[in-house]
């Protein structure tokens, strides 16, 4: 395999900006002090807030927003008695403990390894970096739960051709972002912000009704502009950076000229054992959600419903498509011979989830804080009314609320959380002007997910830290943003384009779904 560590190309793009982001970003204490660190200026925060009467009230009850102060008896009481509860319902550690089990089956049996070698004989390393975006726009689909499996196996892929694998994790990081706002399927998040979205737009109009897919064809279309302007980006900004001033750990090397394609007889009839056992899973899967009355739907039918538990067993679904086609491929090679083998692969895996634990317990402590505290709310609420205190014409409404997302995402990285409290705000404002309610949910969606990417703010970023470790020891918070920058700046210029060039040729962005309100007839 090439060597990686090679000098940048004539033609790489000057990159001293983001090399100052990476130094002052690395720079900074470990991303869990940094949490600790926000935690106790929360605290602060909220004892000084408290004592200031704000004249903005929460959309959904009409209370006053009123700062609460953490720092009274009651309020520490309270978090000392919910901090256990806190750690154990923080959202990415459950789903990445789980579908880690049964990576570390598929991985610790050789199976992955198999499936990558497979993968990098059919796939031209050409089209390996839009391959891997694409695969990211696709997986968005396993929700949360594509994190702990894509950004390794992308950096396995590109490091296996000799190219730099941090490439391949901001690839992927990238895709799947981006196939939060342009994808090809209907995701959760679809119906989440349908319901947020309904219930403002009801505030206007009570018989107002939002289709859950009323932003599938614009999401559809931005894919296009998705994968070719990350494609651009890692292959003509980021790898030639990483690979100028970002080597890798040098017990890597050693394993540098190795035939990573090579896949003996007895692996392929394996694979193929392991690999039908796969399909069949799939076809067994097929068949239980297809019934209209499947115990897997929601009440009313939908497989993408929030309620329908085939949505709340992903990730246990991703946990046994890794792990029985692993255990079959194990036992088949002998890799694995006894349980004991099994149970030292798991093991062998999750040790590699320590650091990113003990992230998740004080990120869960500042995250109860944060919305005890109602700060959160008090900057979305204020910083919707200063727009709408703008009046701008509809264009530069739309675009305002896109930026106002952006610099809202740095901060509350949950599309949910945020749209639960801007949509009663946005909506019936813009409503009121003559803006649909489908466009503005597009509006927001656009920022939300650009701007996940370079947040330090977002829950997996020390997860991927830890992959980036893996292959550059050196890797941190500023290493990260300052790689997934240009992505951010790119995301939001394509989906942009993509919302207003649909606007302009006034194609419709989903099913039932318009630009203007009242609707035309």
């Amino acid at each position: 395999m090439a060597a990686i560590t090679e000098s940048a190309p004539p033609h790489a793009p000057s990159t001293g900006f983001l090399n100052t982001i990476e130094r002052v970003g690395n720079k900074l204490p470990d991303i869990t002090m940094l949490f600790l660190y926000a935690l106790f200026v929360c605290w602060g925060l909220s004892w000084a807030l408290s004592f200031v009467s704000f004249d903005y009230r929460h959309p959904l009850t009409g209370d006053a927003i009123q700062v609460v102060n953490m720092l009274a008896p009651e309020q520490l009481t309270t978090f000392v008695t919910v901090m256990v509860k806190n750690f154990i319902s923080f959202p990415p550690l459950g789903i990445t403990i789980v579908a880690t089990l049964g990576i570390g089956i598929a991985e610790g049996s050789g199976f992955i390894q198999v499936l990558l070698k497979k993968l990098l004989n059919i796939t031209p390393q050409k089209i390996l970096t839009p391959a891997v975006v694409f695969i990211g726009v696709l997986s968005h689909m396993a929700s949360d739960s594509a994190y702990v499996v894509l950004m390794p196996v992308s950096a396995m892929m590109f490091y296996a051709c000799g190219r730099h694998p941090l490439a391949g994790i901001a690839a992927s990081f990238a895709g799947l972002a981006g196939g939060f706002t342009a994808s090809y399927t209907p995701s959760t998040i679809d119906p989440i912000m349908q319901g947020f979205t309904q219930g403002a737009a009801r505030i206007m109009d009570p018989a107002y009704d939002v289709n859950v897919l009323c932003n599938y064809f614009v999401s559809l279309g931005g894919t296009f502009g998705v994968i070719a302007v990350c494609w651009f980006i890692t292959d003509r900004i980021v790898e030639p950076r990483l690979k100028a001033s970002l080597p890798l750990n040098k017990e890597l090397d050693t394993g540098k000229d190795q035939d990573l394609r090579h896949v003996s007889p007895q692996e392929s009839k394996a694979f193929r054992i392991a690999g039908l056992t796969m399909l069949a899973l799939i076809g067994a899967l097929a068949l239980l959600l297809w019934p209209q009355d499947s115990l897997w739907r929601a009440p009313d039918g939908s497989l993408t419903s929030p309620k329908a538990p085939v949505m709340q067993a992903i990730v246990p679904l991703l946990f046994l498509m890794f792990a029985i086609p692993g255990l079959v491929y194990g036992f088949a090679v002998k890799k694995f011979k006894s349980s004991k083998d099994v149970t030292a692969a798991m093991e062998n895996i999750t040790r590699s989830l320590i650091s990113f634990m003990v992230f998740a317990f004080f990120c869960a402590q500042f995250l109860y804080s944060f919305a005890q505290s109602n700060i959160g709310t008090l900057i979305a609420i204020s910083g919707a009314d200063f727009l709408k205190g703008l009046a701008m014409p509809a264009g530069f409404t739309v675009f305002g609320i896109i930026l106002l997302t952006a610099c809202l995402n740095l901060i509350i990285t949950s599309a949910s959380s945020k749209w639960a409290i801007l949509a009663p705000v946005f909506v019936p404002m813009l409503m009121a002007v003559g803006i649909s309610p489908e466009l503005t949910q597009a509006a927001f969606r656009i920022s939300d997910s650009a701007v996940n990417v370079s947040t330090p703010m977002f829950a997996f970023y020390p997860l991927i830290i830890m992959y980036c470790r893996q292959y550059c020891k050196d890797a941190g918070v500023g290493t990260l943003c300052s790689m997934m920058l240009p992505y951010t700046v790119g995301l939001l210029v394509v989906l942009t384009a993509t919302l207003y060039l649909f606007w302009g040729l006034d194609i419709p962005l989903g099913f039932n779904s318009g630009y203007v309100y009242p609707p035309l007839r």
